[in-house]
C-alpha cells in the first residue's frame, strides 16, 4: 500500500494494527523524498540517518507494548525550530554554521510523542516573507504550479505535505505564516491562541533560547486532515516547564458544537483597504454555503464586528514595530500617506509609548471580539486575496506588488486578512476550499473565539466531511531554482 498521502491518525492505527511499520512508513517517506524534493526544495535539511534509527527504535518499542500519540509517525520540522545537531540558520548567510545542541520545547514533545524526525523545511531569509527562498537553501516551489511560491514563512512545510513528505509538520506564524502557506498549498494549518503554544527554542540563531513571551507570534500544527491538526496541537499545547516548573497541559474547553446545524457563522469575504480576488471570493461562498447547506446559521454583517480598517492598521504597527526593532530595513517613501505604506513606515519609528498606545487600542478590539463571539462561533474570510502567486524575489520588498484581478496593490497589504486574527491573538484554522480557475489550491480561515481553539478545529472537521479537503498529490515539472 502507498501511504505518503494517508493522515497520521490513520497511520497511528495501522501502526497499531501492525499493518505498516515505523521504518516502512520512514523508508518510504525517504524516497518519495529523494525523488521529487528536486523541484519542490522543500527539505532544505535532512537528517535521514537519525529519522531511520528513531524509526527502528519506534517499531521496537511498540513491540515492547509502548504506544504514544505519534510513536512511528514521520513528520517534518520547520528550519527555524532547534533541532540539536542540525543547523538552524532562519535562511540567514551569517548563522549558516550555527547548530544548537539542544532541541527546541515542540521538537522535544514530538520526540516524547514518538514522531521520527525527516529533517527540516525551507523558510525565507529570517522568516520575513510570504514566500520562502533564501542565499543558503534556495527557493521552495509551489507543488501545484512550480513557478509559484508556496508561501511564507511556513513554505517549506506546507510544500512538504502537499507532496507527501511526512504526515505531519510544525511551522509559526506572525504574518499568516502557517495559514497562508497551507492556503497556497491546499492543506491544514491551524494559529493558535496567542500563548497557547510554549515556543521556546524558536528563536533567530544570535537569541538565546529562552522562554521569552513574543507579541503576536505563535507556533502551531501543520497537516493534511482537520483531525490530523487537533491530533498534533494535543502534542505541542500547554506552558513551557521552564516558566512554570513543572510540565503540564492546558485543558481547553470542548468545541462549542459536535455538528455543522449548531454552528452560527460570520462570513467575510470583503475589506475596506483591499479587495478579495475572484478566486478567493469564490472559495468563501463555497464554504457559506456548505455552512447553509448543512444547517449551520450564516451571517455577511455584524454590528458587533471591529472596524476592518482599524484592525488593519494596528496590526501593521504592532507587527512592524516589531519585527523591525529585530530585523532592520532600509527607508522608504510611500505615495499615499494614507496607505498601509504609510502606517508601516511610521510604525518603523514606533517608540515605545507609541507601542503602548497601539496596545491599548489592541485591548478594545479584543472585548470586541468577545462580544462577536457571544452571537457567533467563528468567522469564515480569506487568508490571502489571492492563490499562490508566481516567485519575486525583487531584492526590495517593500517595492514589490500583488496583483489582484489584473490591480496592483503593495506586496504586504496582502496581509490585512491574516492580521485580522493575529492582531487580537485569537485561534485561526486554515482550510482547503476548493480549487482556482488556473487549478490551484484556495483555502479559507475559520477563525474562534480566545482558547476555544477546539471550536475553529471541530468546524474544520465538519467542513472537510461536507466538502472535502486536500486533494493529493500534485503532479510537479522541473523548474530553476
Amino acid at each position: 500500500m502507498e501511504w505518503s498521502f494517508q493522515p497520521a491518525g490513520e497511520l497511528v492505527a495501522a501502526l497499531r494494527g501492525g499493518a505498516v511499520t515505523a521504518e516502512e512508513l520512514t523508508e518510504g517517506a525517504i524516497a518519495r523524498i529523494e525523488r521529487d524534493d528536486e523541484v519542490i526544495n522543500a527539505i532544505c535539511v535532512a537528517d535521514f540517518d537519525r529519522a531511520r534509527a528513531a524509526a527502528r527504535e519506534a517499531d521496537r518499542a511498540r513491540a515492547r507494548g509502548a504506544d504514544r500519540p505519534l510513536l512511528g509517525v514521520p513528520v517534518t520540522v520547520k528550519e527555524s525550530y532547534n533541532v540539536a545537531g542540525l543547523p538552524t540558520t532562519w535562511g540567514m548567510p551569517a548563522h549558516r554554521d550555527y547548530v544548537p545542541a539542544e532541541d527546541a520545547v515542540q521538537v522535544s514533545r514530538l520526540k516524547e510523542a514518538g514522531a521520527v524526525i525527516l529533517g527540516k523545511t525551507n523558510v525565507p531569509l529570517g522568516l520575513q516573507d510570504i514566500q520562502s527562498f533564501n542565499d543558503i537553501y534556495g527557493t521552495t516551489a509551489n507543488p501545484w504550479d512550480p513557478g509559484r511560491t508556496p508561501g511564507g514563512s511556513s513554505g517549506g512545510s506546507a510544500a512538504a505535505l502537499a507532496s507527501g513528505f511526512g504526515a505531519l509538520s510544525i511551522g509559526s506564524d506572525l504574518a499568516g505564516s502557517l495559514r497562508t502557506p497551507a492556503h497556497f498549498c491546499g492543506v491544514y494549518a491551524h494559529k493558535p491562541t496567542l500563548g497557547l503554544v510554549a515556543r521556546r527554542g524558536m528563536v533567530p540563531p544570535a537569541e538565546p533560547a529562552l522562554p521569552a513571551e513574543f507579541d503576536l507570534a505563535v507556533v502551531g500544527p501543520m497537516a493534511r486532515t482537520a483531525r490530523d491538526l487537533t491530533l498534533l496541537l494535543d502534542v505541542m499545547a500547554g506552558p513551557d516547564p521552564l516558566t512554570y516548573g513543572v510540565a503540564h497541559r492546558l485543558a481547553l474547553p470542548p468545541a462549542r458544537h459536535d455538528r455543522l446545524g449548531g454552528f452560527r457563522v460570520l462570513v467575510l469575504d470583503d475589506h475596506p483597504l483591499i479587495p478579495a480576488g475572484s478566486a478567493v471570493r469564490d472559495a468563501v461562498n463555497r464554504v457559506a454555503a456548505a455552512l447553509t447547506d448543512g444547517g449551520a446559521r450564516v451571517e455577511r454583517h455584524s454590528p458587533l464586528l471591529p472596524d476592518l480598517a482599524e484592525a488593519a492598521t494596528l496590526y501593521m504597527q504592532l507587527l512592524i514595530s516589531g519585527s523591525v526593532a529585530r530585523f532592520p530595513v532600509g527607508s522608504y517613501a510611500p505615495a499615499d500617506p494614507d496607505s498601509l505604506d504609510a502606517v508601516r513606515l511610521r510604525a518603523m519609528a514606533f517608540s515605545h509609548a507609541d507601542w503602548l498606545e497601539a496596545n491599548n487600542r489592541r485591548e478594545l478590539h479584543r472585548h470586541a471580539w468577545r462580544q462577536v463571539f457571544t452571537e457567533f462561533d467563528a468567522v469564515a474570510c480569506p487568508v490571502t486575496p489571492t492563490p499562490a502567486f508566481p516567485h519575486d524575489h525583487h531584492p526590495n520588498p517593500l517595492e514589490r506588488r500583488i496583483a489582484i484581478d489584473g490591480a496592483e496593490y503593495p506586496y504586504f497589504d496582502q496581509l490585512v486578512w491574516a492580521g485580522l486574527a493575529t492582531m487580537p491573538g485569537l485561534p485561526a484554522t486554515a482550510v482547503p476550499a476548493g480549487r482556482s480557475p488556473e487549478g490551484l489550491p484556495v483555502g479559507v480561515q475559520l477563525i474562534g473565539p480566545m482558547f476555544e481553539d477546539r471550536t475553529p478545529l471541530r468546524l474544520a472537521e465538519l467542513l472537510e466531511e461536507k466538502m472535502g479537503g486536500f486533494q493529493g498529490g500534485p503532479v510537479s515539472r522541473a523548474v530553476p531554482r
